[in-house]
């Protein structure tokens, strides 16, 4: 069966420090699935615009840091009412420093996690591969980790 629809959106890897190296916000959904913040991109909104405000209404953190030199795109198909659906999701790697996730009702619960455990966590090969990316992009960064 031929793709049907193109579905496009945003999210972000977010990480607080520590000083034993990144922490990274994972979210379970009522889907029992643990991933990270994304969703629709809307009229007018870049990709990075899209993920900025989906990674806050779905955290409530606003204090966040994007990191320009990183992106990743997930790319997945699934069938909605019949139909087979490719969906795009570019991701950005966003730092924060609050403490305090309130997460929205899309979800049913988070954790900060180091990268060993999220990466044991997440659900699906893609959330897997994308924190593999993005924590080898932040290391490189970093050098070493301090906090």
């Amino acid at each position: 069966m031929a793709v049907e629809e193109i579905e496009h959106s945003a999210g972000g890897v977010v990480f607080k420090e520590s000083k034993s190296g990144p922490l990274y916000l994972v979210l379970i959904s009522k889907r029992r699935i643990w991933e990270f913040p994304k969703g629709h991109i809307e009229p007018g909104e870049d990709t990075k615009m899209a993920a900025i405000r989906e990674v806050k209404e779905e955290t409530g953190l606003s204090d966040l840091e994007v990191f320009d030199g990183f992106s990743f795109t997930v790319s997945y198909e699934f069938f909605k009412n019949g139909n087979r659906v490719k969906k795009d999701v570019v991701y950005y790697l966003m730092k924060t420093n609050s403490q305090t996730v309130k997460i929205s009702d899309e979800h049913i619960g988070y954790m900060w996690l180091s990268y060993e455990k999220a990466l044991n966590t997440l659900t699906h090969k893609n959330s897997k591969n994308l924190l593999r990316e993005a924590n080898s992009w932040l290391m490189a960064l970093y050098g070493s980790w301090r906090a």
